[in-house]
């Protein structure tokens, strides 16, 4: 019986970077498709349902940034965004929308394909701790997390998370109290080694969105909190419950 492959959506109006990436990725066991403009990009990914999405940014028709919004109203697909804008700003817009993470251009595609392996790795890792986690529900406050079926609820409504957005508040939570290093947040949840130098701005990004998400004050957070000089932590939960 013939292995799932796992497909890759990889999309960029520059049909040289396409046809690399399709022959480099095919050859390490992907599954490939292409899209060469935004609205290709959303009926492309439509049809046939991708692990991962590779994003160009500047693109005709609908840019990345519109694609990643629209891919975010329905999917938690993983998002890698390919951008050759300098100003950090306009690097960080994707992660803001929900992108997982995102590279420059001009970039190492061996370095894109280990940056590939380690979100898929992780979110099978995921997939698979789920199925067999016996930590159930975790409540705090009006805050309320099933680590059975991965779903965050607030007040009684369920609150959409990216799975990489899922994953960082679960690594937060399970270890209430404990501050973790941009570093190691990397490490733990994309799955990122220290020679991959990724941008620990992806880090902050995240965390930004989940509080938007959490917090009833995110300028004045009550659960994520910032260990300064270290990284992040979430409240002591014993704390919180007094």
């Amino acid at each position: 019986m013939e292995s799932h492959k796992e497909k890759i959506l990889v999309v960029d109006d520059e049909a040289s970077i396409c046809r690399i990436l399709e022959t480099r990725l095919s050859m390490i066991g992907y599954d490939v498709v292409t899209a060469g403009d935004g609205e290709e990009a959303l009926s492309t990914f439509r049809s046939s349902e991708p692990d991962l999405v590779v994003l160009d940014v500047m693109m005709p028709k609908l840019d990345g940034y519109g694609v990643c919004q629209e891919l975010r109203k329905e999917s938690d697909v993983p998002i890698i965004m390919l951008t050759a804008l300098a100003d950090v700003a306009d690097r960080i817009t994707g992660l803001e929308l929900g992108a997982d993470d995102y590279m420059t251009k001009p970039f190492s595609p061996k370095e894109l394909e280990s940056r590939i392996r380690s979100v898929l790795r992780r979110r099978n890792d995921r997939t698979s701790a789920a199925a067999i986690s016996s930590l159930g529900v975790i409540e705090v406050d009006d805050l309320k997390i099933d680590t059975n079926k991965r779903q965050v609820y607030k007040a009684g409504g369920r609150i959409r998370l990216t799975g990489v957005e899922y994953s960082l508040l679960e690594l937060l939570m399970r270890h209430s109290g404990k501050s973790f290093s941009r570093g190691e947040i990397l490490q733990q949840v994309w799955g990122y080694n220290a020679e991959q130098h990724a941008d620990t701005r992806v880090v902050d990004v995240h965390i930004s969105r989940l509080r938007s998400k959490l917090e009833d004050d995110p300028e004045h957070p009550e659960y994520i909190l910032t260990a300064r000089g270290t990284g992040y932590l979430f409240q002591r939960i014993s704390e919180l419950e007094h």
